[in-house]
């Protein structure tokens, strides 16, 4: 059963993105998203690491973490690891971001044409042909998709969970943003599945925003100035789906209603040139917690 405490903090967000409004978070609002923050930055630790549940920091603050899978090599394979977590009753799978001096690249070269999931038939089953991603993602995410979906098979068979909960950072988010558009096309109905992203890439086009819109709850978090979340450029036909918490200057975090809210709270507003953007931002701090391994 999904916990309670999540219904309720998932359902304050969607009141206030549906009033339109940007809203300032609570505490205890912010504090929520502290665990799964960890777990983003956990994926940057070496598969062995994350397998033993010994990796520094970020595994101390997640005591109550039964890790089931681990893999991929940093390179051509982003790390990724999938477990349960007892307390938040939920199964967890991440994939880790990358340097940003490596992601920017990544962002403006050729893997940059949007290409529709529904070319991979098998693995996006059913899926309209005007859902777009961003090409190099969709490489990314395929490469551990088929060994991450046996592990979250077999993380909700052990435990006994019927929860999902993706999270990632950078690359790692895009990459999970579409493991949240795969995973429920094969897994039980009865799943339910949530999305904490960090530093999220525009990953699709406008009908895979909308998509992402109406199947999926996606929270995507960015920090003050930082230049990744709004790359690549809206008039190469990308767009963000809703979902936004934006972090300002002042440490407060704000709800930012709609895709692509333009204001100047909201990551479009605040950073719309490459004159205004700091990618020292990119990998936090978030409500205290940076991203990176600590092991």
């Amino acid at each position: 059963m999904f916990p309670l405490f999540a219904v309720a903090i998932f359902s304050a967000l969607a009141v206030l993105s549906a009033g339109q409004s940007i809203t300032p978070l609570t505490t205890s609002q912010i504090d929520y998203f502290t665990p799964y923050t960890y777990y983003a930055s956990t994926a940057f630790c070496d598969p062995a690491e994350v397998l033993a549940w010994h990796c520094g920091v970020n595994c101390e603050a997640n005591p109550n973490f039964h890790p089931v899978a681990s893999g991929g090599d940093g390179d051509v394979v982003q790390y990724w690891y999938v477990g349960y977590d007892s307390i938040l009753d939920t199964v967890i799978t991440a994939h880790q971001g990358t340097n940003i001096s490596n992601l920017l690249p990544i962002l403006t070269d050729l893997d940059i044409v949007l290409v529709p999931l529904a070319l991979d038939a098998e693995r996006f089953p059913g899926l309209d042909s005007s859902v777009k991603v961003h090409d190099g993602f969709k490489d990314a995410q395929a490469r551990a998709s088929a060994d991450v979906l046996a592990a979250v098979q077999a993380a909700m068979s052990t435990y006994g969970s019927t929860s999902v909960t993706m999270v990632g950072h950078s690359l790692g988010a895009a990459i999970s943003l579409i493991d949240s558009v795969y995973l429920p096309l094969h897994l039980p109905s009865g799943t339910s599945f949530k999305t904490i992203a960090y530093g999220l890439p525009r990953v699709g086009n406008q009908a895979f925003a909308d998509y992402v819109d109406a199947n999926l709850r996606l929270t995507h978090i960015n920090n003050k100035e930082d230049p990744i979340p709004t790359l690549p450029p809206m008039f190469l036909g990308y767009i963000h789906p809703s979902g936004e918490v934006h972090i300002e200057d002042s440490g407060v975090w704000v709800t930012c209603p709609g895709q692509d809210n333009a204001s100047t709270e909201c990551i479009v507003g605040d950073v719309p040139t490459v004159f205004q953007w700091n990618e020292a931002d990119h990998d936090g701090p978030y409500n205290g917690v940076t991203i990176q391994c600590s092991s």
